[in-house]
């Protein structure tokens, strides 16, 4: 406990008033001077007590208990810290600053550490959480423990002054070699055959180009040259739709930090420029208009629709140029523009002669080259003549066996078993329940999907894959009493959606689909298969070894695998004809964008603080400056030292006040002189 002495003031009146008072007697005797009034002195010296009488003057005796000076230590823990023998010295350092600290009684010791698991290193973060509760005046410093890659100082290193003097031991070698490459840009997506572009830069300390090889869901592409230390431009090309793993590496170069940062990678999803469907309705009827609008809604989809209105054998009159309705052009569609469609929509039965048996064996053609079909049959016409799809050359691509039988009641559709499991129906709304449909046209399923059904067994919605294409068929017309949420409504939009999109080999869609993604300490792979019994996972790590295991079931149709990733690099795997890939990088990339060991980035701070930025070495011995205790004000750093302050901060503990001038003797002196002064002027 110290003693200790001070003149305070405690007045009788308002501060403000008292000023006021001051103000305006120093005016009056200014003015009584310049009339040359005799008293001056006299009257000075009684408004002084006066002044000094209502300011109430104290001699306050005090005893006051030092408080201690708080020093804030922040320890790096990013991952960049983890190279070269840099946790090993800063631990080192800390250990022997926390002993100097702790030794001395005047400082307090606050440690903060940076979060391991963030994306980048928020050194200022930890320092203000350290320092959030302390005076100001009590803050002595601060020093940060560091490779001085931080990415979170302020702009203006000024608003940490209070802080100060913040002091910088940068941990690592001061020749540190890193290649790395960073991907600036990349598209979110890409039209398929159509080359992309990425921008990338590769940093490097002696090469002025560089080979850059690419992959692209493991498939090696040709390498390509890029200038070092500037951004780069290079191409690509999408060659399938969905999810595209691009995956971009430099080699590596003796001596330098790791080579975690000489791989990067984006995903790029491949899609068509635009998607055409032709649509086809057989009769106006109910239900056509969903099928339309359906379509005309989505932004990438080219529609083509016709409506048969006037069947071609009718016998009409009218000449042809008073007509209204154009002819059915299928010459043009089916057989000079029919490899142009994405998509080929049926709607409803086709009337007789709408085409002609060389159309339909085109089609079939088309579908068995790759096309996509889709059938939503109607009930067939009563004309004796009629040939229905399924008595006609398309018969040999559509699904199940047409029996020209025709149900009409009401039911509620229902899922399959398979249905349950498929990718384009397990994960339909079913709640709440479906509404009814009205008809439905039976045929036997053969060895066809079933995905829907009637509550008779009879399929609802069969899918085919015929050669390369893909063809679906839904049996009936009543799909748009769910548009127009009859009885509740049902997902026909989903419905309609995901069948089209399985039809045009969306790989997001497929039966049988493994995928792979990279965790912080595993590889998980995902499959989805019809497969009771799924082929082991077969998992090759970046280093050439493979490991199998077994996959766990999650639920029908869906399996999980988990295995351990040890290195970080690209990780393949396979499950029978299924593959996949991975890129297992930095869990935080920003920690990876340059790992070499600077004082450049701390230095700005450290200047504006009074603080100092210096080298300590990368091994467990590291060169430690000395620690020294500095003025108020003034610089805090040296060549081969570190300061923290003297803020002589304390805390009173008890109080004793003496009255120098009690009111009444103040009075009575001012009186005193006053009269002094009328004796002086009366003379």
């Amino acid at each position: 406990m110290i003693q200790a002495a001070r003149l305070a003031f405690d007045p009788l009146i308002p501060w403000v008033l008292l000023w006021s008072l001051v103000g305006g007697a120093a005016v009056l005797w200014i003015v009584y001077v310049a009339l040359r009034g005799r008293a001056w002195l006299l009257r000075a010296l009684a408004l002084s007590i006066l002044t000094l009488a209502l300011a109430n003057p104290l001699w306050v005796k005090e005893q006051r208990e030092p408080l201690k000076d708080i020093v804030a230590v922040v320890l790096d823990r990013s991952e960049s810290m983890q190279f070269k023998g840099r946790t090993e010295a800063a631990k080192a350092a800390f250990d022997q600053i926390k002993q100097k600290i702790e030794a001395d009684d005047t400082m307090e010791l606050r440690v903060a550490e940076t979060d391991p698991e963030a994306d980048g290193t928020d050194m200022y973060a930890a320092l203000q959480a350290a320092l959030s509760d302390a005076p100001r005046e009590r803050i002595g410093g601060a020093i940060m423990i560091t490779d001085g890659q931080i990415h979170d100082l302020p702009a203006d290193p000024k608003e940490a002054a209070q802080l100060g003097p913040i002091h910088g031991l940068i941990v690592g070698g001061e020749n540190e070699v890193d290649r790395r490459i960073e991907i600036q840009s990349a598209p979110s997506f890409g039209i398929v055959d159509q080359p992309v572009e990425m921008r990338i830069e590769v940093d490097d300390p002696k090469e002025k180009t560089v080979d850059v090889s690419i992959s692209i869901n493991g498939v090696p592409q040709r390498p390509q040259r890029v200038n070092v230390g500037e951004p780069s431009t290079i191409k690509l090309t999408m060659k399938r739709r969905g999810d595209n793993l691009v995956v971009l590496q430099v080699p590596g170069i003796p001596g330098e930090l790791t080579l975690a940062n000489n791989l990067a990678s984006a995903n790029i999803s491949g899609v068509k420029d635009r998607l055409r469907v032709l649509l086809v309705t057989g009769e106006p009827h109910a239900g056509a208009r969903v099928w339309r609008d359906l379509l005309k809604s989505d932004p990438q989809v080219d529609l083509v629709h016709f409506t048969i209105l006037r069947p071609p054998q009718k016998t009409d009159t009218t000449p042809t140029d008073e007509i209204a309705l154009i002819s059915f052009p299928k010459a043009e569609l089916f057989k000079d523009k029919l490899d142009q469609f994405d998509l080929v929509i049926f709607d409803h039965e086709l009337r007789p002669l709408v085409l002609e048996p060389q159309y339909l064996d085109r089609i079939s053609r088309y579908v068995e080259n790759g096309g996509a079909l889709l059938v939503a049959v109607g009930p067939p016409y009563k004309d004796p003549d009629a040939v229905p799809l399924y008595n006609s050359p398309l018969a040999a691509v559509l699904p199940g066996i047409w029996t020209g039988q025709v149900v009409e009641k009401k039911f509620v559709p229902q899922l399959t078993a398979l249905g349950k499991r498929h990718s384009v129906t397990a994960t339909l709304p079913t709640d709440p329940p479906w509404g009814p449909w009205m008809r439905y046209m039976k045929v036997e399923k053969g060895g066809d999907a079933s995905l829907m059904q009637a509550p008779d067994g009879s399929p609802l919605l069969l899918l085919k894959r015929v050669s390369k294409g893909r063809v679906a068929t839904v049996l009936s017309d009543q799909i748009w009493l769910w548009a127009r949420g009859y009885e509740g409504g049902g997902p026909y939009a989903e419905l309609i959606r995901r069948v089209a999109h399985w039809l045009m080999k969306e790989p997001e869609l497929e039966e049988e689909f493994l995928k792979l993604k990279a965790g912080s300490q595993s590889i998980e792979a995902d499959l989805r298969t019809l497969s009771d019994n799924p082929p082991p996972l077969d998992l090759t790590g970046p280093d050439g070894k493979s490991t199998e295991t077994p996959w766990t079931l999650v639920s029908p149709g869906q399996y999980r695998a988990d295995l351990p990733a040890g290195e970080l690099g690209l990780y393949s795997a396979k499950s029978g004809d299924l593959t996949a890939v991975a890129l297992r990088g930095p869990s935080h990339p920003r920690e990876y964008q340059d790992l070499r060991a600077t004082t450049d980035i701390l230095k700005p701070l450290a200047t504006a603080t009074l603080g100092g930025v210096m080298r300590i070495g990368s091994d467990s011995t590291p060169n430690m400056p000395d620690i020294r205790r500095v003025a108020e004000r003034g610089n805090a750093a040296g060549s081969n030292w570190i300061g923290i302050r003297k803020r002589n901060a304390y805390a009173v503990r008890a109080t004793e006040s003496i009255n120098l001038l009690p009111g009444v003797l103040g009075m009575a002196l001012a009186v005193l002189f006053m009269m002094l002064a009328w004796r002086r002027e009366g003379r």
